[in-house]
């Protein structure tokens, strides 16, 4: 079983639980997308706020790439005292992908594996249930709905494998969806069960120009980077033809959620506001360095006043330092003693 499945370990569970209060396999799918939506809400406005602040900081670290793109150390450091200074982190709007990702992995394994994951059933007791009443195990992708559509129909579980009270509890398991079973796979056919991941796919790619565009994402983000979100949505996709349908219930719900969510966070965190917010705040940081101010120098013997900047500040601050270590030491031995 794929390890980027594990998220399905918490929200097996979960589907289970509201399953208890719903009584029907799809919708408490759309729920369960609502509530995970909810809970990574605060993740995808701190994403817009990365995404605003990249957008400031981006043709910055485009022009120290350019400046000292034969000298990979000094870029490195220029980039790093950048992000430094001005506290930004060019990672920071990748946590809220990569759980989405995450998520919809999980999503995934619960669908392919709804008597592991949502009634805890061991994998290998659902190969031997699946050996005993004839259902091929060569394509294990399939094989637990397979299961539990021949439980529906009246298939007999041996107590040993399967236990009859969760036998009983997959028997009542309500997978149907408006006359459609949310166990079927749509495969690329003309079936009615087809519409779920067509309505999937259509989704997807408006979710996907909305989410880029209204996040501000779009105007920094490189070619490659573009190329491979693509990708991995389509990739999604196929899964929703190849899964069963319930995979393509909540992807569809989630891509319809994700336009909103959008439309949301852009009202709460206009990339435009916040790119001018910190525009304003670097040009005030840029002022505060070239600001001139007084400062008291010994040359001489006399003190005198000059006007500084705020660097040239520093680089006095730094001779004086050297100047008053060089003259605490200027009586030590520098050289090495005599064998005399």
């Amino acid at each position: 079983m794929n390890f980027m499945y594990f998220l399905a370990i918490l929200i097996g569970p979960l589907v289970k639980i509201l399953y208890g209060f719903i009584g029907n396999y799809a919708v408490t799918l759309v729920v369960a997308t609502l509530l995970l939506k909810l809970l990574l809400f605060p993740l995808s406005i701190h994403q817009q706020k990365s995404s605003a602040k990249m957008a400031v900081f981006q043709p910055l670290m485009n022009e120290i790439q350019q400046k000292y793109k034969n000298d990979p150390q000094k870029q490195q450091e220029e980039l790093m005292k950048l992000q430094q200074e001005h506290g930004f982190n060019p990672m920071g709007g990748c946590l809220p992908m990569l759980l989405t990702m995450l998520v919809l992995f999980g999503f995934l394994g619960v669908v392919y594996y709804p008597v592991h994951y949502i009634f805890g059933v061991d994998n290998a007791a659902v190969k031997a249930a699946c050996e005993a009443i004839g259902i091929a195990t060569a394509n294990t992708s399939t094989m637990q709905t397979a299961l539990i559509q021949a439980i529906h129909n009246g298939a007999v579980i041996d107590p040993s494998i399967i236990p009859a009270n969760i036998v009983a509890e997959i028997q009542n398991f309500n997978t149907g969806f408006f006359g459609m079973d949310m166990c079927d796979v749509p495969g690329f056919r003309f079936v009615p069960i087809a519409i779920f991941p067509a309505i999937a796919a259509v989704t997807m790619f408006i979710s996907y120009f909305v989410t880029q565009k209204l996040s501000g994402m779009d105007a920094q983000m490189q070619g490659s980077m573009k190329v491979m979100m693509l990708v991995m949505n389509l990739m999604f996709v196929t899964f929703c033809f190849n899964a069963p349908v319930g995979f393509s219930l909540y992807y569809g719900v989630s891509n319809l959620l994700q336009i909103g969510q959008s439309y949301v966070t852009y009202k709460i965190y206009s990339p435009e506001k916040f790119k001018a917010q910190y525009e304003a705040e670097l040009a005030a940081k840029r002022a505060e360095k070239k600001k001139k101010r007084t400062v008291t120098v010994e040359q001489n013997g006399e003190k005198i006043q000059k006007e500084v900047t705020l660097g040239e500040a520093n680089k006095l601050r730094l001779e004086l330092a050297r100047q008053r270590e060089a003259e605490l030491y200027k009586d030590e031995r520098t050289t090495p003693l005599n064998k005399e």
